[in-house]
Parts: structure tokens; C-alpha cells; sequence
């Protein structure tokens, strides 16, 4: 089947969150560089990264989602595929705020927040579908991780599309029938878009 919708998570498919992350240091009044690199320590542990305040003896700030800091290649990816009749979605493990963000950019959102489910949850994925309005086997889903998006996709009957950036994008190893990229630049040759 040819794939019709294409879902992007967004935090480091989409947005750099360098920026959220710097925020979110200052606001909790910890070093950068500490915040930074108790999150990659977390990362390579396969921990959630949530965890990282617990480990910083902290409590977490307000959610510093802002105008989101997107990737140099991900707006013309977006618009590329949108030009070219793929319905285009962005969902994630974000706030509710995220949201309204995004969605000038895309045909769909969604947030965990929003939804009140988390990836790598098969229900988070089941609402992706849902979304698309497509059958699993007709949407690409792609992101950086492969515990919370590209295995999910796999066992949803996706096509999973994992991109190499981002911490966890770096660290995780995509299994064989994932499509691998290192920028969405080469995603619509990927998909034969």
C-alpha cells in the first residue's frame, strides 16, 4: 500500500528543543550544561526523561513550550508533502499548548496531554489512525525514538520512519524494518513521495 498520511512526532523530529530545555534550566535555576547532561546520562539509560527533576532534586517548571524553534528542514518537508496530497499530522508526548503551535503547519495535531494517552501506548497510536483517517498500512510515522515511535508504529501495522537527531535519535539503533534518515530532507524519497 502507498502511503497516504505521514504523522511526525515532535520533539527532535520537528523542534529542536534545545531552546524548551535551556528554558526550562533557567526557570528551575539549574545549570544548563548540568540539565543537559543529566538528560543525555538519562537517555543512554533508557529512562524517562521526566525523571531528570527526581535526579536534580528539583521540581519541574511550568511547561516552557513557546513559539517552537522547528528544524531548518522541517517546514519545507511539511509543505512538500502537503503539496503533493499526503495529509500531514504532528502529534507527541507534549502539552496541551503544543497544539495550537503546530497546527497552522499541519492538516492534524495531537498532544499526549490533549489526548490523555502517552506513546509508546498502542491506544496513542490507535488515536494516530484515527486522526489520519487512514488504515495503519497507509501512514508513515516518523520520529526520533525508537522505544516511543518507530517499535510503536512497527506493532500498529505503521511504516516507521526513524530520524538520527536528537539524543535519543543518536543513541537508539532502529531495527532493519524501519526506514532510517538523517534529515527530513530525504523523507520523501524515503516514501517514494
Amino acid at each position: 500500500m502507498a502511503v497516504k498520511a505521514v504523522v511526525f512526532d515532535v520533539g527532535e523530529t520537528l523542534v529542536d528543543e534545545t531552546g524548551l530545555w535551556e528554558s526550562a534550566a533557567d526557570a528551575a535555576g539549574v545549570p544548563r550544561f548540568t540539565l543537559m547532561g543529566v538528560l543525555g546520562g538519562l537517555a543512554a539509560r533508557g529512562e524517562h526523561h521526566s525523571r531528570v527533576w527526581d535526579v536534580l532534586g528539583v521540581d519541574q517548571p511550568r511547561s516552557p513550550w513557546h513559539t517552537p524553534a522547528f528544524y531548518p528542514d522541517a517546514l519545507p518537508c511539511l509543505d512538500g508533502l502537503r503539496a503533493a496530497g499526503v495529509a500531514v499530522g504532528a502529534v507527541g508526548n507534549t502539552p496541551a499548548e503544543a497544539e495550537e503551535l503546530l497546527r497552522a503547519h499541519v492538516d492534524f495535531v495531537g498532544s499526549s496531554a490533549g489526548w490523555g494517552v502517552e506513546k509508546p501506548a498502542a491506544a496513542f497510536f490507535e488515536r494516530v489512525a484515527g486522526e489520519a483517517g487512514r488504515v495503519p498500512a497507509e501512514i508513515a510515522y516518523v520520529g526520533d525514538r525508537v522505544d516511543n515511535d518507530v517499535a510503536p508504529a512497527l506493532a500498529a501495522g505503521m511504516v516507521a520512519v526513524h530520524v538520527r537527531r536528537g539524543p535519543w535519535g543518536h543513541l537508539h539503533e532502529p531495527p532493519p524494518e524501519a526506514i532510517s534518515i538523517r534529515s527530513l530532507g530525504e523523507l520523501p524519497g524515503a516514501l517514494g513521495v
